[in-house]
C-alpha cells in the first residue's frame, strides 16, 4: 500500500502554467504554512544532496544511467525506488519535511506537460526544462509564487528525447524575430527557469550535453540558462559554436551578501564570467532583483565598476544585460516569510505600485517615478561604464 505521505516525484514542482523568470508573476497558488524553515546564510560550495533516489522509468535512459554513474563517482549512494511514489521525506513538522525534501534530488523522467515548450517572453522564445528546484536560498525568491509540495529537486533522465524534441520549435520564435537587437540569435531556448544549471551540473552534465547538442544543431538557434554560481570548469574548452549564452545573475553587495544564501560570491560569478568570455561564448548579466535600497547608486555603481573590470580586455566581447526591478505578489510574500520569517528584504504593499500580472494576479512594483528614476539611472550608467553591453529588456 501506498503511503500517505509519500511524494510524487513525477508531479512538478512548479504549477503548469507559463512562467515568468524574475517575475514573480502571480499565478494563483495555494498558501503554506512554512513559517521558519528558511537555513542559515551559508557560503556556496558544491552542493552534495543527502539522499538521492531514481525512478524505475529513469533508469530506461541513457542519460539517467549516467547520472547514476556520475552521482555514484562523487560516493553518494543511488536509491532505486520501486515506483515513481518518494516515501521518507514528509517529517513530523514543516520544518523536517522542508530539510529532508531540500536535502534530495530525484532522477524522473519529465512529465509531459514539460514536454510541450512555453513562450518565456521577453527572455527567450522558448522555456526548455532540464531540472527543476534549486539549492540555492535566495530570500527573494522567484520561484515562491509558483512552487508547490515539498521541494524535492527532480533532475531529468529523459535529455535526449528532451533535446530532440526541440527541433520542432526552431524558427517558431517570436521574441527574438521581434528585436532587431537580437535578429542574430535566431529561436532561443531558456533552460534555468525552475532551476540553477551549474548548482546541479555536477551531479546530472546536462546543461555541458545540451551546449555540445546546440553548437551541432545546423540552424540559428541559441540555448540560454543563467547562474548564481562560478563552476564553468566543465564548459571552458568544450565546443560550443557560439550558441549558448551563460549570464550570470548579479546584485549589489548589500543584496548579494544579505539575501542570497548558498550562492556563489558576485566576484567569483563576474570572474566565471570573464573566463566563459575568453573561451568565445555569448556572455550576460541577470541584474535582478534591483532593489531601491538606501544609496542604491553607489551600491550599484560599484557593481557596474566590478563588470567593468571583469570584461576589460576580452576580445569580440558578445555581452547582454536583462535589467529586473524587484516585485512581490501577495502569494509569494506569504511564502518568503514563512521560508524566511526574519529576512530584511522590503514587502511592503503601501510603498508600491499595484499592478495585474500577465495571469490576471495582483503584483507590487515599484512606483512610476521610481521606476523611471532607476531605469535611467541604469541605462545611462551601463553605457557609459560597460559600452559594449546590450540591454535587452527593463522589466
Amino acid at each position: 500500500m501506498t503511503s500517505p505521505d509519500a511524494v510524487d516525484v513525477d508531479t512538478p514542482l512548479a504549477v503548469d502554467v507559463p512562467a515568468a523568470p524574475h517575475d514573480a508573476s502571480g499565478e494563483h497558488v495555494p498558501i503554506r504554512d512554512l513559517a521558519g524553515l528558511a537555513p542559515p546564510t551559508r557560503s556556496a560550495r558544491r552542493w552534495t544532496p543527502s539522499r538521492v533516489v531514481a525512478t524505475p522509468a529513469a533508469l530506461d535512459h541513457p542519460h539517467g544511467q549516467r547520472i547514476v554513474e556520475r552521482v555514484r563517482a562523487l560516493g553518494i549512494e543511488v536509491e532505486h525506488l520501486r515506483a515513481n511514489r518518494l516515501t521518507g521525506v514528509r517529517g513530523q513538522t514543516d520544518r523536517e519535511t522542508y530539510a529532508r525534501a531540500k536535502s534530495t534530488m530525484a532522477i524522473v523522467v519529465s512529465p509531459p506537460s514539460r514536454r510541450v515548450l512555453q513562450p518565456i517572453a521577453p527572455s527567450a522564445d522558448w522555456r526548455v526544462d532540464l531540472a527543476e528546484g534549486c539549492p540555492a536560498h535566495c530570500q527573494y525568491c522567484y520561484l515562491a509564487g509558483s512552487l508547490t509540495g515539498p521541494p524535492v529537486t527532480r533532475v531529468y533522465a529523459d535529455l535526449d528525447d528532451i533535446l530532440a524534441g526541440l527541433t520542432a520549435y526552431a524558427g517558431r520564435g517570436t521574441v527574438t524575430s521581434r528585436d532587431a537587437r537580437r535578429a542574430d540569435e535566431g529561436t532561443t531556448f531558456e533552460a534555468s527557469c525552475y532551476t540553477d544549471p551549474l548548482a546541479l551540473e555536477h551531479l546530472t552534465g546536462s546543461w555541458r550535453r545540451a551546449v555540445q547538442h546546440f553548437a551541432d544543431w545546423d540552424a540559428p538557434v541559441q540555448l540560454r540558462w543563467t547562474t548564481k554560481y562560478a563552476d564553468v570548469d566543465t564548459f571552458v574548452g568544450l565546443p560550443h559554436a557560439g550558441r549558448t549564452r551563460v549570464r550570470f545573475s548579479v546584485n549589489c553587495a548589500p543584496v548579494a551578501q544579505r539575501f542570497e544564501g548558498g550562492t556563489a560570491r558576485v566576484p567569483d560569478r563576474l570572474a566565471a564570467l570573464r573566463r566563459l568570455a575568453l573561451d568565445g561564448y555569448p556572455v550576460g548579466l541577470t541584474i535582478a532583483p534591483i532593489i531601491a535600497l538606501p544609496d542604491w547608486r553607489e551600491h550599484y555603481g560599484d557593481l557596474l565598476d566590478q563588470v567593468r573590470a571583469a570584461v576589460d580586455g576580452v576580445p569580440h566581447l558578445d555581452l547582454t544585460a536583462e535589467l529586473i526591478t524587484h516585485r512581490f505578489t501577495p502569494g509569494s510574500k506569504e511564502v518568503l516569510l514563512g521560508w524566511y520569517p526574519r529576512t530584511r528584504l522590503e514587502m511592503d504593499e503601501e510603498s508600491r505600485s499595484r499592478k495585474r500580472g500577465r495571469f490576471g494576479a495582483v503584483k507590487y512594483v515599484y512606483p512610476r517615478e521610481q521606476m523611471t528614476e532607476l531605469r535611467d539611472w541604469f541605462t545611462t550608467e551601463l553605457t557609459a561604464r560597460v559600452p559594449a553591453c546590450r540591454i535587452l529588456y527593463w522589466t
